[in-house]
């Protein structure tokens, strides 16, 4: 019974822009191999096996990246992979979770994850989201999983930890939230790290369907409405095309976490990577001389360091006289730019022609 009544919403939309050229509109991040043979979506379906019932997974995703997700998901019912009408941030896409998932079983407790992070513990996975699942059924809270930080990353939001109210038999610990902290400036980062009360916001929630419904009433009410109009529609495709589109355009924690009464926080127990961009994907490659890292064995190089090389089919590449380059080669793109610039491939994507992008 408890699984029957757990769902699990993943968010696989997403620009196709960090990883470009691997990466496109219709082939972002979570619909690559980067890693291993499988994709990042796939493993996030694994590491669900034995936690919830395939056909209480949902995925969300985009009409552009529709046909992947379903290429690459055949274990899941066709009505369960659902593209958006529009982009609408994340409180209307899990508006439309909520609904969703109503539609099924309105007593429902809901997980929402992301389709693009990467963990490589399932176990240790597993038991903080049941953590989480019991600590939202039995306080009725909202609630969400905590990183603690690696280094002081400024691109991440923070999670301002209050009093452990519970943890037992080597549980990780559930803790009250006393605010959520958007992304600071790196001193203040810094600060943050030092100070230990703080975890990286993963985008991991966790609720029952009736807590974040009244917390929608209270705080969005157009996305409370929408959520009744789906739950009570006979032509789910109809109410979502007609009304999605003219949803509020904010993000779920500016809608709701920020604005909730009492959030509760568990701790990862489980090792975690949000693998934002060229440079985060350099750890898990194949380590050269001189600090260069491939996708592969074969790499020849000669008074040159620090370089990133991706290409997608294994072909020798050599390298002379260069430093911390990303060098990444598809069957119709290659990508030269500095180490330094990683987080600004999305501004040359726009650049470049849309057939590329």
């Amino acid at each position: 019974m408890v699984k029957q009544s757990l769902y699990v919403l993943i968010l696989a939309g997403g620009s196709g822009e960090r990883f470009w050229p691997l990466s496109r509109k219709t082939r972002p991040k979570q619909l690559l191999s980067l890693f291993s043979e499988s994709t990042m979506l796939q493993d996030t379906i694994a590491r669900l096996d034995g936690l919830v019932p395939v056909e209480n997974i949902l995925i969300l995703t985009n009409s552009d990246q529709e046909q992947g997700v379903r290429d690459l998901a055949p274990q899941l019912p066709r009505e369960n992979i659902v593209a958006e009408p529009a982009k609408r941030d994340t409180a209307a896409a899990i508006a439309l979770g909520v609904g969703w998932v109503s539609m099924r079983d309105p007593s429902a407790t809901m997980i929402v994850l992301p389709a693009d992070h990467l963990i490589k513990d399932r176990a240790a996975f597993q038991k903080t989201l049941l953590t989480a699942v019991e600590a939202a059924r039995q306080s009725g809270e909202l609630v969400t999983i905590g990183i603690k930080p690696s280094w002081a990353c400024p691109g991440f939001g923070y999670i301002e930890m209050g009093p452990e109210i519970g943890s037992a038999n080597g549980s990780p610990g559930v803790f009250e939230v006393v605010r959520f902290r958007e992304k600071p400036s790196a001193e203040l980062a810094e600060t943050f790290v030092r100070q230990g009360r703080f975890r990286w916001n993963a985008g991991m929630f966790i609720w029952p369907l009736v807590s974040i419904l009244s917390a929608f009433e209270r705080h969005t009410p157009a996305l409370a409405e929408f959520v009744e109009q789906l739950h009570q529609s006979k032509d789910f495709d109809a109410v979502l095309a007609e009304k999605f589109p003219l949803l509020p355009k904010i993000s779920i924690d500016y809608a709701i976490m920020e604005k909730a009464a009492r959030v509760l926080m568990v701790e990862a127990a489980f090792d975690w990577d949000d693998v934002g961009s060229w440079t985060a994907v350099a750890k898990y490659l194949t380590q050269h001389d001189a600090g260069n890292i491939c996708n592969h064995d074969a790499l020849t190089a000669i008074n040159a360091s620090g370089n990133l090389v991706f290409t997608k089919e294994p072909k020798h590449v050599a390298l002379m006289g260069v430093r911390d380059l990303i060098v990444v080669q598809t069957g119709d793109a290659l990508l030269i730019c500095h180490r330094s610039d990683a987080e600004k491939i999305k501004e040359l994507v726009a650049a470049i022609p849309p057939e590329l992008q």
